[in-house]
């Protein structure tokens, strides 16, 4: 598996910045064409720029799977328009509940999602209904309820804060239907989100993550 250092906007949080499924990976406007070159020819997607929300944040604000795209509530027409134009073969939707970091509170591959413990009934549902898996559970990782912010995962593995239990590591092991490893980015960081951009083809690092620290990201995401 391909595996890359990157920077955005002069920034190791390139977490932050993107949104990756094995399909399609969305990326801020105005970045440049060298940083979208290496994205493509690590992630192997096509590629769509935009903004959400009128933000380059799209880490942030994005959530999903191979299956579905999903947008905050804040996110204009236009950008929505211009996401289903090019992704045509996964849904996109915009989830209409009050919280909008869903990169933030929600962590799903195409099998199961970890969701944030303080969605409503209602919109806990809204979630299951949107991405499309029926193992979901709310709950937190190493005690952090922002879930999605400390945790990366696939349809083929995933990577999550460096104190999650044993306990944690087997339920995540068994909800995501994959093999879930611990560990760090950008130099000791345990918001992995914020550091590390994968899908089945290829993974990308903040240019601050050590020789250790990728090698505990490649054995957690080898075949």
């Amino acid at each position: 598996m391909i595996i890359d250092k990157l920077t955005i906007f002069g920034t190791d949080n390139i977490g932050i910045y993107l949104f990756t499924n094995d399909k399609y990976t969305i990326v801020p406007k105005n970045i440049d064409i060298e940083t979208i070159k290496k994205i493509q020819e690590t992630l192997k997607t096509e590629i769509i720029q935009t903004t959400i929300a009128r933000s380059f944040l799209i880490g942030i604000f994005v959530a999903g799977n191979n299956n579905v795209i999903l947008l905050p509530k804040n996110v204009d027409d236009e950008e929505v328009k211009k996401i289903k134009d090019i992704a045509r073969d996964v849904r996109v939707e915009v989830l209409d509940i009050k919280p909008t970091a869903l990169g933030n509170i929600i962590l799903a591959n195409s099998y199961g999602a970890l969701v944030y413990p303080e969605l409503t009934t209602i919109e806990f549902k809204k979630v299951k209904e949107s991405l499309g898996v029926n193992n979901i559970e709310k709950g937190t990782i190493a005690n952090i309820i922002t879930v999605g912010s400390v945790g990366v995962v696939t349809d083929k593995a995933g990577l999550i804060h460096i104190d999650a239990t044993e306990d944690e590591i087997d339920k995540l092991s068994k909800l995501f239907k994959v093999k879930i490893d611990t560990g760090t980015v950008n130099f000791g960081s345990v918001f992995i989100h914020s550091g590390l951009v994968a899908n089945k083809n290829g993974i990308l690092v903040g240019t601050a993550t050590t020789g250790p620290e990728i090698l505990r990201i490649q054995r957690a995401f080898s075949d």
